[in-house]
C-alpha cells in the first residue's frame, strides 16, 4: 500500500471518529476487562493502548479489573481448591490470601506499569482505599429451595463514594480499580468485578459501562458463537436468564447489567477482549462488535438499530 494510501486511510478515520469524540469528551466511560487478558502480556498492552487513547481524546476513563484464572492457577499451584457457584467464586481464608495478592498485588501492579510505559497517568485504587467501597460479608444463601451455600469472605456492596473517583478524574487521572473491599470492622472481602464496575458506573452516572470479557457478547444459543445478539433490553435478558440461556460465567455479568441499567446507566456494552481493537471500534463506529443491552430498544437510534451497537 502506498503512503498516499496510507494517509488517505488515517484522515478518513479521524473523520469518521471526530463526531464520537465531540459527543463524547468529558462523559465518564467505566470499562471492566476480566482477568483473561491479563494473563497475556501483549493482548493486556493492547487492551491498555485502547483504554489510553479513550483518556486522551478527553474521555473520563475508570477501569477495574478482575483476576480470575491468576486466581485460580495460583491457588492450584499453593494446593487450593477452587469452587464457583453459579459463575461466582467461593472464597474462604485462604483463597482471600490469594485474591488480594493478585488482585492488588499482582495485576493492578502491572497494569499501572503498562500505563506508565504507555504515558497514562493511572493511579491504582482498591475498594478498601478511603472507603471507596462499603460492603459486608454475604451471608449464607438459599440455593434451590434446598442448600444452603456460604460463600466466605465475599461481599455484598452497601454503597460507592463516587467522590473518590471523581477527584482523581478531575485531576486528569484515571482510576484502575481493583474489586477488594472489606466492611467496617476491616476484613477484607472479595468482590465481583462486574458488580463493582455496575455499581461504580451508576455512581459516576457514567455514559457507558463496557464490560471486555472472553465472550464475544450475549449468545442466543449458548453452544452457537454465531448467535451474537447485537442488542438487547433487560426484559429479553431476563427471560434469557429465566430460560436458563446463559452459561454460568454470563449469569453474573447479567445481574450486573440489570443493576447498572436500573440504576441509570444508559448504555452497557459486552464485547471480547480478544477481537482486535474491540474498545475503539466499539466506541469510534456505528457497527461496534459485542452486545449493547438498554432499558428499552425503543430508545435507540436508527443507526444502533440497524447496526447493533
Amino acid at each position: 500500500m502506498s503512503s498516499k494510501q496510507d494517509r488517505a486511510i488515517v484522515v478518513s478515520a479521524l473523520k469518521h471518529a471526530a463526531p464520537y469524540i465531540r459527543l463524547y469528551k468529558g462523559k465518564v466511560f467505566v470499562i471492566k476487562a476480566g482477568g483473561e487478558i491479563f494473563a497475556d502480556i501483549e493482548k493486556s498492552r493492547a487492551l491498555i493502548e485502547q483504554v489510553g487513547i479513550l483518556h486522551q481524546v478527553g474521555i473520563r476513563v475508570v477501569l477495574i479489573h478482575g483476576g480470575g484464572p491468576q486466581s485460580t492457577k495460583l491457588a492450584a499451584a499453593l494446593g487450593l481448591d477452587t469452587t464457583f457457584i453459579d459463575g461466582r467464586r467461593v472464597t474462604d481464608g485462604e483463597s482471600l490470601d490469594v485474591a488480594t495478592m493478585v488482585l492488588n498485588g499482582q495485576i493492578n501492579t502491572r497494569i499501572l506499569a503498562t500505563c506508565r510505559d504507555l504515558q497514562i497517568p493511572a493511579v491504582g485504587i482498591s475498594g478498601v482505599d478511603a472507603g471507596l467501597i462499603r460492603a459486608h460479608r454475604r451471608p449464607p444463601v438459599e440455593r434451590d429451595g434446598q442448600s444452603t451455600v456460604d460463600y466466605g469472605f465475599v461481599g455484598d456492596i452497601d454503597s460507592v463514594d463516587a467522590d473518590i473517583l471523581r477527584k482523581q478524574l478531575d485531576n486528569g487521572l484515571m482510576p484502575v480499580v481493583s474489586p477488594l473491599s472489606c466492611d467496617e470492622s476491616g476484613t477484607i472481602l472479595n468482590i465481583n468485578a462486574d458488580t463493582v464496575a455496575a455499581a461504580i458506573a451508576a455512581e459516576l452516572d457514567a455514559e457507558k459501562l463496557i464490560l471486555a470479557t472472553g465472550a464475544a457478547g450475549i449468545l442466543e444459543d449458548v453452544n452457537d458463537p454465531n448467535s451474537l445478539i447485537s442488542y438487547i433490553d433487560r426484559a429479553a435478558l431476563q427471560k434469557l436468564r429465566d430460560s436458563g440461556s446463559l452459561a454460568d460465567g454470563m449469569l453474573p455479568k447479567a445481574a450486573a447489567i440489570d443493576a447498572a441499567i436500573s440504576n441509570g446507566v444508559q448504555r452497557v456494552h459486552i464485547i471480547s477482549s480478544r477481537l482486535p481493537d474491540s474498545i475503539l471500534l466499539e466506541v469510534f463506529t456505528n457497527e461496534g462488535t459485542g452486545t449493547l443491552v438498554v432499558n428499552d430498544i425503543g430508545g435507540l437510534t436508527p443507526a444502533e438499530q440497524s447496526t447493533g451497537s
